[in-house]
């Protein structure tokens, strides 16, 4: 894993987690990695691990079963779509929008790019 200098570590893993997620990669059930084997997987203390996992715990997006290891809930695509989503509105959306009134960019031209984009995205 590739560490920005601009991220909390812990943040970096649990958004890798989540993006493994959203991809499908991870489905509710699933079981994590131990934190020793993850640490040790992507060199990062085990405190590091243990971090990510308690704010994904706090999210309700992973679960632990005592003694067996922590587990990806059920309904963690769900959280994480409305966690980003909110995330997204809140703090890149606004400068979106001022990037587009300075360069005089249309919604317009935004939509035919998305539907470009879409078009020429891999199917399943």
């Amino acid at each position: 894993m590739d560490f920005k200098k601009s991220t909390t570590i812990y943040m970096q893993i649990a958004d890798h987690i989540c993006e493994n997620i959203l991809t499908q990669k991870l489905t509710g059930g699933d079981r994590l990695q131990s934190v020793r084997e993850m640490a040790s997987e992507i060199q990062v203390n085990p405190n590091t691990v243990m971090r990510t996992f308690s704010y994904l715990q706090d999210q309700d997006i992973i679960f632990n079963k005592r003694g067996i290891g922590y587990f990806i809930a059920v309904d963690a695509l769900q959280k994480i779509k409305e966690m980003k989503k909110a995330d997204f509105l809140k703090n890149d959306l606004p400068s979106f929008f001022k990037m587009m009134d300075l360069l005089g960019i249309s919604m317009s031209e935004i939509q035919a790019y998305y539907k470009e984009t879409i078009s020429n995205k891999p199917k399943k």
